[in-house]
């Protein structure tokens, strides 16, 4: 079903979504490209003489990837996430909960906003970082695969980060001791096969990591693990996170009690 065929109340929630963080771009968009401008720009000036994590991709080529990956999920995370704790504690969410619109439609219409402004976000900082190394695209359908997925899953963390935080120093400390520490620690920047056995195995029960993995395997035909085992993984615990978030939606968990 195409966004114009699909009802009316969900055309508008997602509308609104785009709409929230579009008005605000040089926040939303332009910061955290260039903020990856800055991790391409520092590390790889620092380190490109000196690490080589794949055989024929220098170290700022292998940056990228990761870099783009870690924006689309920061960014899907943070839509969904800031928007129901900001109509919270602003009062105004009432206004969308009293609308028609069912806990599939509530659902589809956060989190697919989420999707495209993570894939934006994603979009812009491969635009700007491309410019300073070259990148292959020996698999581009498993890039687009995992850049969707990867969105998805974050959105719908976001989301049901949104309905479980009633401030923003909950909502905060969900992304500071959660989502980023399992950013950072998923091979944005590095190889796991450089750690050591204990970390390397700690890596492997990370989500984020096969994410990452997957999307750089789109790009140079190399990898950590199996593409179709990170597929697997990340396809099956967007699927849990969905029917757990769709779950809270539907008893209106710190929504309409």
């Amino acid at each position: 079903m195409s966004l114009l065929a699909a009802p009316k109340g969900f055309q508008t929630l997602f509308y609104k979504e785009v709409l929230r963080f579009w008005k605000v771009a040089s926040q939303t968009v332009a910061a955290p490209v260039i903020t990856s401008l800055l991790y391409l720009l520092i590390f790889g000036h620092v380190l490109e003489s000196h690490v080589q994590v794949y055989p024929g991709v220098p170290y700022t080529a292998f940056l990228v990837p990761g870099l783009v990956m870690m924006s689309v999920l920061q960014n899907a995370f943070a839509n969904a996430s800031s928007s129901l704790i900001q109509s919270k504690i602003t009062g105004n969410l009432v206004f969308v909960l009293l609308a028609p619109l069912s806990h599939w439609e509530l659902f589809a219409g956060y989190v697919l906003a989420s999707v495209v402004r993570g894939l934006v976000v994603g979009g812009g900082v491969f635009i700007v970082t491309v410019w300073f190394t070259e990148v292959g695209f020996i698999a581009p359908w498993w890039i687009v695969i995992f850049a969707v997925l990867g969105s998805f899953m974050l959105g719908t963390m976001g989301l049901i980060a949104g309905i479980w935080a009633e401030k923003f120093d909950q909502l905060a400390a969900f992304q500071n001791f959660l989502i980023m520490p399992a950013t950072f620690l998923s091979g944005v920047f590095y190889s796991i096969h450089s750690l050591p056995p204990f970390w390397q195995t700690v890596s492997h029960f990370n989500p984020f990591f096969y994410m990452i993995d997957g999307f750089r395997y789109g790009f140079f035909g190399q990898s950590d693990v199996n593409p179709l085992l990170s597929f697997a993984i990340v396809a099956g615990f967007s699927a849990l996170l969905a029917a757990f978030a769709i779950q809270m939606l539907n008893r209106g968990y710190k929504l309409r009690h």
